[in-house]
């Protein structure tokens, strides 16, 4: 049994330092080269390993060596790989991010076949145990049969569909989400359907917008944290970073528990239903902002390392 499975993409990361994003009929020079695992389900799995809970993923690789790779990171940081498939004969899909010296990054990539988990494979008692389901990109009927069947049993579930959400419908997991992620294009998107209305007014819609911080709408109102100043090296990673930070924050008060040091001195701010919304939106900044100073997109900090980033800020 694990606190929160997350559910989406595995991927095999190479990650080529340029000098500049490369434009058309031009050329552009390959600084430093970095390979680790990535996928947006993994990395968030990654992090919130990294801050101490026990999480699982459900998720696909192929039986090559970049396959064999992403799991062994994986299973070193803590993430249970119960409902991990390995395809046999397959090639685990593969990125290409190029990383521009202001840390922006443009992706290169083959499918793989990182979508390769149906409705028919899940394991629904297994999501049914967990405290918490975090969904990313994938097939929408695989989304939308892990969404279902976690809102069935109590469980929470939040959404990240990413850049892909404009061409693919994700109706029946936004339908019954308690949280939904976005970035400010993928909420332009996300407007222009009939089921945002509602999201909006009874469920939390958290907005990305990258160094420039993010914004929580809820049922009670709206909160805004202007993100912090950190000299960026790579934003790869940094929005499943702050994902899972806003995700960890939330459980662990809902368990009565804090994420952060006991002797910080802290005003007292606006809750939702019991539970402190700029509380969770700070450390999910400061989880995204660490990761952006860092290399590749498994750089998420651990717990104490943004404790103690937090504890600069007071």
């Amino acid at each position: 049994m694990v606190r929160v499975l997350t559910a989406g993409h595995v991927n095999w990361d190479v990650t080529l330092r340029v000098d500049r994003l490369p434009e058309a009929d031009c050329e552009s020079v390959i600084r430093s080269q970095h390979r680790s695992g990535g996928g947006s389900a993994a990395n968030v799995a990654a992090a919130l390993a990294n801050l101490s809970l026990d999480t699982g993923l459900i998720g696909s690789v192929g039986d090559d060596d970049n396959g064999l790779l992403a799991s062994r990171e994986l299973e070193s940081v803590g993430v249970s790989l119960d409902g991990l498939r390995v395809v046999e004969g397959a090639d685990t899909a593969v990125k290409y991010l190029l990383v521009d010296d202001e840390g922006e990054v443009a992706v290169l990539g083959n499918d793989g076949v990182n979508e390769a988990v149906t409705p028919a494979d899940l394991d629904h008692d297994r999501i049914r145990d967990a405290d918490h389901v975090h969904l990313t990109s994938q097939r929408p009927e695989t989304a939308g049969a892990i969404a279902q069947t976690a809102n069935e049993a109590g469980v929470s579930v939040s959404f990240d569909p990413g850049r892909r959400l404009c061409d693919r419908d994700y109706t029946d997991a936004l339908a019954v989400a308690d949280i939904v992620f976005a970035n400010d294009q993928e909420i332009a998107s996300l407007l222009e359907d009939e089921y945002v209305g509602s999201a909006f007014d009874d469920r939390i819609v958290v907005v990305k917008h990258g160094g420039d911080g993010a914004k929580v709408h809820t049922p009670d109102g709206s909160y805004v944290h202007p993100g912090f100043d950190v000299d960026t090296v790579d934003t790869a990673g940094a929005g499943d970073a702050f994902a899972a930070g806003f995700i960890a924050t939330l459980l662990e008060q809902c368990e009565g528990e804090s994420l952060t040091a006991d002797d910080m001195s802290m005003p007292p701010v606006p809750t939702v239903s019991g539970v402190d919304i700029e509380r969770a939106l700070e450390f999910a900044n400061a989880c995204g902002a660490l990761t952006a100073s860092e290399e590749g997109a498994r750089s998420a900090p651990t717990l104490s390392r943004v404790t103690e980033f937090l504890s600069t800020r007071f």
